[in-house]
Protein backbone atom coordinates (compact mmCIF):
# COMPACT_ATOMS: atom_id res chain seq x y z
CA UNK A 1 0.00 0.00 0.00
CA UNK A 2 1.24 3.25 -0.95
CA UNK A 3 -1.94 6.09 -0.02
CA UNK A 4 -4.57 5.50 2.02
CA UNK A 5 -7.44 8.25 2.55
CA UNK A 6 -9.34 8.56 5.93
CA UNK A 7 -12.49 10.92 5.95
CA UNK A 8 -12.97 13.37 9.19
CA UNK A 9 -16.48 13.47 10.40
CA UNK A 10 -16.83 17.13 9.87
CA UNK A 11 -19.16 17.34 6.79
CA UNK A 12 -20.84 20.42 5.54
CA UNK A 13 -21.42 23.11 3.04
CA UNK A 14 -17.84 24.42 3.48
CA UNK A 15 -15.87 20.77 3.66
CA UNK A 16 -18.32 18.81 1.72
CA UNK A 17 -18.14 15.23 3.37
CA UNK A 18 -15.44 16.24 5.49
CA UNK A 19 -11.59 16.30 5.34
CA UNK A 20 -9.57 13.57 3.40
CA UNK A 21 -6.37 12.81 5.62
CA UNK A 22 -3.90 11.33 3.44
CA UNK A 23 -1.60 8.33 4.63
CA UNK A 24 1.32 7.94 2.06
CA UNK A 25 3.78 4.59 2.38
CA UNK A 26 3.90 1.31 3.51
CA UNK A 27 3.25 0.45 7.63
CA UNK A 28 3.99 -3.27 7.62
CA UNK A 29 7.33 -1.80 5.97
CA UNK A 30 8.10 1.57 8.27
CA UNK A 31 6.79 4.94 8.87
CA UNK A 32 4.59 6.64 6.81
CA UNK A 33 3.94 10.31 5.93
CA UNK A 34 0.19 11.70 6.97
CA UNK A 35 -1.18 15.00 5.09
CA UNK A 36 -3.74 17.06 6.95
CA UNK A 37 -4.73 15.32 10.04
CA UNK A 38 -8.08 17.08 10.01
CA UNK A 39 -10.11 18.47 12.83
CA UNK A 40 -9.01 17.68 16.61
CA UNK A 41 -11.47 14.76 16.66
CA UNK A 42 -9.89 12.01 19.11
CA UNK A 43 -11.69 9.47 16.96
CA UNK A 44 -10.83 10.00 13.70
CA UNK A 45 -7.10 10.55 14.97
CA UNK A 46 -6.83 7.49 16.74
CA UNK A 47 -7.97 5.95 13.38
CA UNK A 48 -5.29 7.46 11.51
CA UNK A 49 -2.53 6.42 14.34
CA UNK A 50 -4.09 2.50 14.77
CA UNK A 51 -3.80 2.53 10.33
CA UNK A 52 -0.38 3.92 10.30
CA UNK A 53 1.81 2.39 13.45
CA UNK A 54 4.74 4.67 13.10
CA UNK A 55 4.35 8.41 11.79
CA UNK A 56 7.59 10.15 10.20
CA UNK A 57 6.02 13.48 10.10
CA UNK A 58 3.14 14.74 9.38
CA UNK A 59 2.49 17.60 6.53
CA UNK A 60 -0.34 20.29 6.58
CA UNK A 61 -1.12 21.69 3.07
CA UNK A 62 -2.47 25.33 4.30
CA UNK A 63 -3.21 26.64 7.44
CA UNK A 64 -6.97 26.29 8.09
CA UNK A 65 -8.40 24.67 10.77
CA UNK A 66 -10.55 21.72 9.23
CA UNK A 67 -7.16 20.89 7.94
CA UNK A 68 -5.12 21.22 10.73
CA UNK A 69 -6.55 21.37 14.39
CA UNK A 70 -5.69 17.83 14.41
CA UNK A 71 -1.92 18.19 13.80
CA UNK A 72 -0.76 18.65 17.36
CA UNK A 73 -2.73 16.06 19.07
CA UNK A 74 -1.55 13.37 16.06
CA UNK A 75 2.15 14.83 16.26
CA UNK A 76 2.21 14.46 20.23
CA UNK A 77 1.11 10.63 20.10
CA UNK A 78 3.23 9.95 17.34
CA UNK A 79 6.13 11.82 18.64
CA UNK A 80 7.04 13.42 14.98
CA UNK A 81 7.13 16.76 13.75
CA UNK A 82 4.62 18.66 11.72
CA UNK A 83 5.88 20.39 8.78
CA UNK A 84 3.82 23.59 6.72
CA UNK A 85 4.69 26.38 5.23
CA UNK A 86 3.02 28.47 8.21
CA UNK A 87 5.65 28.64 11.52
CA UNK A 88 2.52 28.83 13.42
CA UNK A 89 1.20 25.28 12.53
CA UNK A 90 4.38 23.64 12.70
CA UNK A 91 5.24 21.08 15.65
CA UNK A 92 9.43 21.27 15.22
CA UNK A 93 11.60 23.69 13.23
CA UNK A 94 11.01 21.89 9.97
CA UNK A 95 8.74 24.16 6.99
CA UNK A 96 7.88 22.80 3.62
CA UNK A 97 11.03 23.40 0.88
CA UNK A 98 9.59 23.36 -2.52
CA UNK A 99 10.73 20.32 -4.34
CA UNK A 100 12.51 18.76 -1.79
CA UNK A 101 12.58 14.70 -1.91
CA UNK A 102 10.44 13.04 1.33
CA UNK A 103 10.98 9.30 1.21
CA UNK A 104 9.45 6.53 3.33
CA UNK A 105 8.95 2.89 2.28
CA UNK A 106 6.83 2.55 -0.61
CA UNK A 107 6.87 5.96 -1.89
CA UNK A 108 8.36 9.42 -2.54
CA UNK A 109 6.76 12.99 -2.03
CA UNK A 110 7.60 16.06 -2.91
CA UNK A 111 5.98 19.37 -2.03
CA UNK A 112 4.97 22.04 -4.45
CA UNK A 113 4.50 25.66 -3.60
CA UNK A 114 1.02 26.38 -4.89
CA UNK A 115 -0.45 29.62 -3.53
CA UNK A 116 -3.66 31.24 -4.24
CA UNK A 117 -6.49 29.66 -2.05
CA UNK A 118 -4.50 30.87 0.81
CA UNK A 119 -0.89 32.05 0.82
CA UNK A 120 0.74 28.90 2.41
CA UNK A 121 -1.03 26.73 0.24
CA UNK A 122 1.25 23.85 -1.14
CA UNK A 123 0.13 20.64 -2.63
CA UNK A 124 2.28 17.21 -2.45
CA UNK A 125 3.93 15.63 -5.24
CA UNK A 126 3.36 11.95 -4.29
CA UNK A 127 5.25 8.70 -6.66
CA UNK A 128 4.17 5.66 -5.40
CA UNK A 129 5.32 2.29 -5.63
CA UNK A 130 2.27 0.98 -7.14
CA UNK A 131 3.74 2.67 -10.23
CA UNK A 132 0.57 5.31 -9.88
CA UNK A 133 1.74 9.09 -9.76
CA UNK A 134 -0.47 11.21 -7.64
CA UNK A 135 -1.06 14.83 -6.66
CA UNK A 136 -2.59 15.81 -3.23
CA UNK A 137 -3.60 19.04 -3.62
CA UNK A 138 -5.20 20.26 0.22
CA UNK A 139 -8.06 22.78 -1.12
CA UNK A 140 -6.80 24.28 -4.36
CA UNK A 141 -8.69 21.46 -6.10
CA UNK A 142 -11.76 19.55 -4.83
CA UNK A 143 -13.36 16.35 -5.03
CA UNK A 144 -16.68 17.87 -6.25
CA UNK A 145 -17.10 22.01 -7.22
CA UNK A 146 -14.62 24.42 -6.80
CA UNK A 147 -12.61 26.04 -4.12
CA UNK A 148 -12.87 29.70 -2.80
CA UNK A 149 -9.94 32.09 -2.93
CA UNK A 150 -9.57 33.44 0.56
CA UNK A 151 -9.34 37.50 0.52
CA UNK A 152 -7.23 39.08 1.57
CA UNK A 153 -5.05 35.63 2.29
CA UNK A 154 -5.79 34.44 -0.99
CA UNK A 155 -4.85 35.84 -4.18
CA UNK A 156 -6.31 35.24 -8.10
CA UNK A 157 -3.29 35.87 -9.85
CA UNK A 158 -1.26 33.44 -7.43
CA UNK A 159 -4.70 30.69 -7.85
CA UNK A 160 -4.33 31.01 -11.85
CA UNK A 161 -0.38 30.59 -11.68
CA UNK A 162 -0.08 27.48 -9.63
CA UNK A 163 -3.08 26.33 -11.72
CA UNK A 164 -0.85 26.54 -14.89
CA UNK A 165 1.95 25.18 -12.43
CA UNK A 166 -0.14 22.19 -11.69
CA UNK A 167 -1.48 21.44 -15.24
CA UNK A 168 2.28 21.46 -16.16
CA UNK A 169 3.37 18.87 -13.70
CA UNK A 170 0.09 16.11 -14.45
CA UNK A 171 1.02 16.80 -18.00
CA UNK A 172 5.12 16.13 -17.40
CA UNK A 173 4.83 13.52 -14.46
CA UNK A 174 1.64 11.73 -15.74
CA UNK A 175 -0.49 12.34 -12.71
CA UNK A 176 -2.96 9.73 -12.73
CA UNK A 177 -5.01 10.98 -9.29
CA UNK A 178 -5.75 14.16 -7.40
CA UNK A 179 -6.05 13.52 -3.79
CA UNK A 180 -8.42 16.66 -3.18
CA UNK A 181 -8.84 17.67 0.84
CA UNK A 182 -12.89 17.09 0.68
CA UNK A 183 -14.72 14.76 -1.91
CA UNK A 184 -13.91 12.13 -4.11
CA UNK A 185 -10.11 11.19 -5.93
CA UNK A 186 -10.00 13.11 -9.44
CA UNK A 187 -9.30 10.59 -11.76
CA UNK A 188 -9.29 12.91 -14.83
CA UNK A 189 -6.74 15.47 -13.18
CA UNK A 190 -5.78 17.12 -16.38
CA UNK A 191 -9.48 17.69 -17.48
CA UNK A 192 -10.41 19.30 -13.99
CA UNK A 193 -7.75 22.04 -13.92
CA UNK A 194 -8.68 22.88 -17.20
CA UNK A 195 -12.00 22.79 -16.06
CA UNK A 196 -11.32 24.94 -12.69
CA UNK A 197 -8.95 27.43 -14.99
CA UNK A 198 -11.73 28.33 -17.19
CA UNK A 199 -14.55 28.49 -15.44
CA UNK A 200 -12.65 30.80 -13.04
CA UNK A 201 -11.97 32.95 -15.93
CA UNK A 202 -15.21 33.02 -17.04
CA UNK A 203 -16.54 33.83 -13.47
CA UNK A 204 -14.07 36.71 -13.51
CA UNK A 205 -15.86 37.58 -16.67
CA UNK A 206 -19.11 37.86 -14.68
CA UNK A 207 -17.73 39.93 -11.62
CA UNK A 208 -16.00 42.70 -14.29
CA UNK A 209 -19.85 42.84 -16.15
CA UNK A 210 -21.42 43.37 -12.96
CA UNK A 211 -19.62 45.86 -11.82
CA UNK A 212 -19.86 47.72 -15.07
CA UNK A 213 -23.18 47.82 -14.41
CA UNK A 214 -22.72 49.46 -11.11
CA UNK A 215 -22.17 46.27 -8.39
CA UNK A 216 -19.25 48.26 -5.73
CA UNK A 217 -19.02 45.62 -3.21
CA UNK A 218 -18.62 42.13 -2.68
CA UNK A 219 -22.11 41.42 -1.90
CA UNK A 220 -23.38 43.55 -4.51
CA UNK A 221 -21.43 41.68 -7.13
CA UNK A 222 -22.46 38.27 -4.86
CA UNK A 223 -26.53 39.00 -5.66
CA UNK A 224 -25.73 40.18 -9.49
CA UNK A 225 -23.72 36.87 -10.47
CA UNK A 226 -24.56 34.10 -7.92
CA UNK A 227 -27.91 34.32 -8.03
CA UNK A 228 -28.73 30.58 -6.82
CA UNK A 229 -25.94 30.43 -3.77
CA UNK A 230 -26.66 28.08 -0.95
CA UNK A 231 -26.81 31.03 1.90
CA UNK A 232 -24.50 29.13 4.29
CA UNK A 233 -21.81 29.94 1.56
CA UNK A 234 -22.66 33.26 0.62
CA UNK A 235 -19.82 34.78 2.82
CA UNK A 236 -17.33 32.59 1.30
CA UNK A 237 -18.93 33.73 -1.98
CA UNK A 238 -17.94 37.23 -0.69
CA UNK A 239 -14.42 36.81 0.22
CA UNK A 240 -14.08 35.04 -3.44
CA UNK A 241 -15.63 37.72 -5.02
CA UNK A 242 -13.36 40.29 -2.98
CA UNK A 243 -10.17 38.59 -4.22
CA UNK A 244 -11.61 39.08 -8.03
CA UNK A 245 -12.09 42.83 -7.36
CA UNK A 246 -8.83 43.07 -5.98
CA UNK A 247 -7.59 41.28 -8.85
CA UNK A 248 -9.31 43.32 -11.10
CA UNK A 249 -8.51 46.80 -9.06
CA UNK A 250 -4.37 45.49 -10.13
CA UNK A 251 -4.81 44.90 -13.65
CA UNK A 252 -6.59 48.04 -14.73
CA UNK A 253 -7.09 47.80 -18.87
CA UNK A 254 -6.83 43.96 -18.39
CA UNK A 255 -9.15 42.16 -20.81
CA UNK A 256 -8.30 38.65 -19.47
CA UNK A 257 -10.71 36.61 -17.67
CA UNK A 258 -11.00 34.44 -14.70
CA UNK A 259 -13.52 32.56 -12.32
CA UNK A 260 -14.18 31.19 -8.99
CA UNK A 261 -17.45 29.21 -7.75
CA UNK A 262 -17.25 29.28 -4.42
CA UNK A 263 -18.56 25.76 -2.86
CA UNK A 264 -15.64 25.42 -0.63
CA UNK A 265 -13.37 27.52 2.14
Amino acid sequence: MSVAIFRADNPGPMTLDGTNTIMVGDPARGPVVVIDPGPDDERHLRRVLDAAGEIAMIIVTHRHLDHCAGAPTLARWAGCDVLAADPAVRVGERGLVDGERIAVPGADLRPLATPGHTSDSYSIVINGEDGVNRLATGDMVLGRGTTVIMHPDGDVGSYLASLDTMITLVREQAIAEILPGHGPVVTDPAGVLAYYREHRLERLDQVRAAVAAGARTPAEVVRAVYTEIDEAVRPAAELSVAAQLAYLASRTGESGRSSANPTHS
